[in-house]
């Protein structure tokens, strides 16, 4: 009788899963998400501290609202438009800054960078970072990100038919661009 009571009760590592706390939740997704956001920034932004400071900043924003977010399976979507919409600050304060000191930020390459990179890569890099901003953050959600165009609309806060016709803007330019320097 014992016997048939120990092969029904089910083996302690069988049990409901215990709920995840949100450092849990925020710590997994840190370390799955966070090598792609900081790339995703990167490309926006055009230096490695800046996008570093950008999916830091995002991830802490996610943090503190972790208690009203409704929907968890909506963070990774959440995080992409923050990093996103953190691009578009940085954008804003070096544009600002510009005007005030007549200095305009390009982006630097370090040895490391340019090994990393490569010749093609980084004429690649430079014509996507002359794009207007729309389109330059159109065309890395999609060819870099891989996103669809709801995916890209959302996390942009456009429309399905803004993104196709931004992207299609965006890569008619890159080809003007990189053909020219051919």
């Amino acid at each position: 009788m014992q016997r048939a009571v120990e092969r029904s009760a089910p083996p302690p590592h069988e049990g409901p899963p215990a709920e995840a706390t949100a450092e849990d939740v925020l710590a997994e997704l840190f370390l799955t998400q966070r090598l792609g956001l900081v790339r995703l920034a990167f490309l926006l932004v055009g230096d490695q501290e800046t996008a570093e400071d950008v999916v830091q900043d995002a991830f802490a924003a996610l943090h503190r609202r972790w208690g009203s977010l409704t929907d968890h399976d909506r963070v990774l979507p959440y995080l992409r438009a923050s990093v996103v919409n953190g691009c578009r600050m940085v954008h804003r304060r070096r544009s600002i800054m510009g005007r005030i000191t007549g200095d305009r930020q390009t982006p630097f390459w370090s040895a490391e960078a340019a090994t990393l990179l490569g010749e093609t890569r980084r004429e690649v890099f430079k014509a996507v970072r002359g794009l207007p901003r729309r389109q330059r953050e159109a065309v890395v959600l999609r060819y870099y990100l891989d996103l669809s165009e709801a995916e890209i609309a959302e996390t942009m806060g456009i429309s399905r038919g803004t993104v196709k016709s931004t992207v299609f803007r965006a890569l008619k330019a890159l080809t003007v661009e990189l053909e020219g320097n051919r």
